[in-house]
């Protein structure tokens, strides 16, 4: 016998609501308190069927047997079962029918909806947990009760809830009492919102015919009504089918939302909308009372750290015992649990673990990572996004804490493992492994998982102790973008190395879906929440496995190649640093000696522009290596870090533009020789171009990026390439193509200087060519950025050292090249230079240019200085060739016509 809405009726755990209290609660004395039993009686055949029907008619007329002043209302059979193919088929009796989705044990029995009348098929014989019984026919009705709402209305058994029942009920019957077919009216809800009334008509009719009756009662049910109450208008409403209905919530239609308080023993609400599909948790908070006070305890402790050891092993130790004992993991106790590890884990620096608390730990965590509590973590998940990111995280705190003396330890769970090792001396040259295996879970083999760090692969000294931690079912609630179309299909490993890091890991996971394809290699982010593939790519995947190879690093290499391997990363770093160094010395003294002699070199407009474009062009290198190295030196998650990844940026696009247009005015010297343009023009467009276009790309890339957090990499200050904007394009795509223009530009160059010179014998040709060429090279390839193509071949052939190494020296030492080809290289600059540094270099040199160019016509025969000013000026030959004239001033040599 089982009362109707009674607690024992089966419903889905986890979910605690006063709504199943209504009826088990006494009314106050004076009011008619009405039962429903459900019976189970067994008969053999059809005969004795009809023996029992008529039973409960003589049942339904009498009540002799019973003591005042209880009284049968009404005695039906409502269900009947049967065996059928050695299944129980179960069907409704005239006047009664199956409320879907479910029917009597939804464990056990299934609705078939086909075919009439619809049947219940269960595999069970044993029907002593069913619930879902064939009731009769039902229609449901709301209104609105012009009134405030107060938490009264909830609780069954308050006077408040009382008066409005039986006020409300009596009013119902007398309107509807002439309805045919119509039986009984029950209030069963009351919801916020002024005050919502539910209640149920029930009657022996076809639910259209009963319905029907209703609807054309509506304004007399409302005129009764009134007499009690103010009703707001346009509130009434019937329907005869309700789109979500259950024990727990109620009745309700599409779009309804409720909140309710959760039973005793719980602190907190649950928010439920009704949905197509039923009832559905928007937020759900019930945390049990003893774990709101262990929740308490623990802020406590936070803030009073006095004696934390002991306080801490106590407090895991209640907590393990309350949540082992729970019989649900409701979203509430998950989030309560996830803030007491929190709190503990920010006391790390005070106190040590035992292996006791520790084991605590790993049980708690092993209960609320438990699969059947998946559904409340996506509950919890939509109010606070973060908590399954703050548990991993504490988990990976508290482990660090246990003290390598008390270690090795190993706990294994079944959806968790943690074993910790102390390290000895020899690890460095040995290695570490760890492998890890759960039972299947709907896989055919076990779900493994394992670590390998090579010998070697620690940098600086060994650390004291090594964590492992798996997690079968932790990376399933670590969310995942909403514009990635994946899930997690492997187990979470994690490795907490204490203070020390390494430069490369091996990690195999198993696919817990075979039927997912497309691997990719991340580690979680803490700081962004996020999951990300930076420093990790696939290494193999078989038809059960895969490998993956994760490293963090920064290098110069990195501004154009994503991935760099480990073996390379120690060379390429003392390149980058160590060419940084020299270089930035070098861009100083080449501003240094540009500055000193900047009238001297700029007397006309070839050679002006020329110097400008030099300039600037070593200007932003060395902005450009200062802000580098500032990048690799602060901390990625600092403001610093991003003022570096934006003038970085700005500072390298802004060198390449200037190569561009150096390479531009090169090729509109060759090209239109006798035409010039005007000075101030070409000032303001080389600025506009240098500066103005760079500055658009890197604020445009910024504000694009940044507010999605995507601008610069999450383990190191430059450009980011992994997420779906890939700002590193803002960077790669124009330097790319500076450097592809420059290269034509060369090329026009070289075609030019193939040709010999006018007056050159013959035999001379081949030897004079390939010496302009050569020296041509040398001048244009780092004024022009060329070096900085190998980028393109890094990123094709990215395992390859030598790529890497070309890459990094050329780039790294730019400074110097520059020094040497764009200004020592220069003859009139290496005479100013040594005239400034010796007073008899310009007499020597005027001699040895005398002998040199005896075969040659000369505009002086001797030194000459204008403005007699210390220091010489020396002017060499003229050729008949005026492209002879300009190529020659291109390469540095500019000798003619500079005066």
């Amino acid at each position: 016998m089982k009362f109707k809405g009674h607690p024992e009726r089966k419903r889905d755990e986890g979910i605690k609501t006063k709504q199943e209290l209504i009826v088990n609660k006494e009314k106050p004395l004076g009011s008619i308190q009405e039962y429903e039993l459900l019976l189970q009686v067994h008969y053999r055949n059809s005969k004795e069927k009809r023996e029992l029907k008529e039973f409960l008619k003589f049942c339904a007329l009498s009540s002799f047997f019973l003591p005042e002043p209880v009284k049968i209302i009404r005695a039906k059979a409502t269900t009947y079962c049967g065996y059928q193919n050695r299944a129980l088929r179960c069907a409704c009796e005239d006047s009664y029918s199956w409320f879907p989705p479910q029917c009597l044990d939804p464990q056990n029995c299934s609705l078939l909806k086909a075919g009439s009348p619809q049947t219940c098929d269960c595999h069970s014989s044993n029907l002593t947990q069913s619930v879902y019984f064939c009731e009769r026919t039902k229609v449901w009705g709301t209104f609105k009760i012009n009134k405030k709402f107060t938490e009264d209305l909830l609780d069954s058994s308050s006077a408040k809830y009382a008066k409005y029942t039986t006020g409300i009920e009596m009013q119902l019957k007398e309107a509807y009492k002439g309805i045919q077919g119509f039986e009984s009216v029950r209030v069963i809800q009351f919801r916020d919102g002024s005050i919502v009334v539910g209640y149920e008509v029930v009657g022996s009719s076809g639910t259209s015919e009963l319905l029907s009756g209703i609807e054309q009662m509506v304004e007399k049910a409302k005129t009764y009504l009134r007499q009690l109450y103010t009703l707001e208008e346009n509130s009434f409403r019937v329907f005869g089918e309700a789109q979500c209905n259950s024990i727990a919530f109620g009745f309700g239609s599409e779009n309804d939302e409720y909140t309710l308080p959760c039973s005793l023993g719980y602190i907190g609400n649950i928010t439920v909308r009704c949905q197509p599909s039923g009832w559905h948790i928007l937020e759900e908070m019930c945390v049990l009372s003893e774990l709101e006070e262990l929740k308490k305890n623990s802020r406590e402790l936070a803030r009073n750290s006095t004696d934390a050891e002991a306080a801490v092993s106590s407090l895991v130790q209640k907590l393990s015992m309350v949540i082992q004992q729970s019989p649900s993991t409701t979203a509430g106790n998950l989030a309560s649990v996830v803030s007491i590890l929190g709190n503990i884990s920010s006391l790390r620096k005070s106190f040590t673990v035992s292996n006791s608390t520790m084991e605590n730990v790993i049980n708690i965590a092993d209960h609320i990572l438990n699969s059947a509590s998946l559904t409340n973590w996506t509950v919890l998940l939509k109010k606070e996004k973060n908590a399954s990111s703050q548990l991993l995280e504490s988990l990976e705190n508290i482990s660090t804490l246990v003290p390598s003396t008390a270690l090795p330890l190993h706990f294994s769970r079944d959806f968790i493992n943690w074993k910790g090792i102390p390290v000895s001396a020899n690890l460095s040259n040995q290695g570490y492994n760890y492998e890890t295996e759960f039972p299947p879970q709907n896989t055919p083999s076990p779900i493994t998982g394992h670590v390998s760090i090579g010998p070697g692969q620690f940098k600086k000294h060994l650390p004291h102790t090594i964590i492992s931690m798996t997690s079968l079912t932790l990376g399933n609630i670590l969310p995942i973008a909403e514009n990635k179309n994946a899930q997690v299909n492997g187990p979470l490993i994690s490795i907490i190395i204490p203070n020390s890091s390494i430069h490369e890991i091996s990690l195999t996971f198993s696919k817990m879906k075979l039927n997912l394809s497309q691997p990719q290699c991340v580690f979680w982010d803490f700081s962004h929440l996020q999951w990300t593939d930076t420093g990790c790519h696939l290494e193999n995947e078989t038809a059960n496995l895969v490998t993956c190879l994760c490293t963090h690093l920064t290098s110069y290499s990195v501004l154009m190649s994503s991935i760099v391997p480990p073996a390379i990363v120690p060379i390429v770093k003392w390149i980058t640093f160590v060419g940084l160094g020299v270089s930035i010395g070098s861009l100083i003294l080449c501003l240094t000696i540009q500055g000193l002699f900047w009238k001297q070199v700029n007397k006309n407009q070839t050679s002006h522009s020329r110097h400008i474009c030099i300039v600037n062009i070593a200007l932003c290198l060395l902005i450009a290596d200062v802000w580098f190295i500032v990048a690799a030196t602060v901390d990625t998650n600092s403001g610093v870090c991003t003022a570096a990844v934006f003038f970085a940026h700005l500072f390298y696009l802004s060198l390449f533009f200037w190569m561009l247009l150096l390479g531009f005015l090169l090729a509109y010297r060759v090209i239109f020789v006798f035409h010039h343009m005007a000075t101030p023009l070409m000032v303001a467009v080389g600025f506009c171009l240098g500066y103005g276009c760079p500055l658009i790309i890197s604020i445009v890339t910024f504000l694009v990026t940044q507010p999605s957090d995507g601008y610069k990499r999450k383990d190191a200050c430059w450009l980011n390439w992994s997420d779906g904007s890939k700002p590193l394009l803002a960077f790669a795509v124009p330097a790319l193509t500076i450097v592809a223009v420059n290269l034509v530009v060369v090329l026009l160059v070289l075609t030019k200087l193939w040709r010999p010179a006018v007056g050159e014998r013959l035999a001379q040709d081949n030897k004079a060519t390939v010496k302009r060429i050569g020296r041509s090279l040398l001048v244009l390839t780092p004024l022009l950025g060329l070096t900085w193509g190998f980028g393109i071949v890094t990123m094709a052939d990215g395992q390859n050292l030598s790529w890497h190494v070309i890459f990094a020296f050329l780039n790294a030492f730019q400074g110097l090249f520059i020094l040497c080809f764009g200004i020592l290289l220069d003859s009139k600059l290496r005479q100013l230079l040594l005239n400034k540094l010796s007073p008899l270099s310009c007499w020597d040199q005027t001699s040895k240019q005398k002998l040199s160019d005896s075969s040659v016509t000369l505009r002086f025969e001797k030194p000459f200085n204008p403005f007699q000013q210390k220091g010489c000026y020396v002017f060499s030959y003229t050729s008949e060739s005026s492209h002879d004239i300009m190529l020659t001033q291109f390469s540095s040599a500019e000798q003619s016509g500079e005066s």
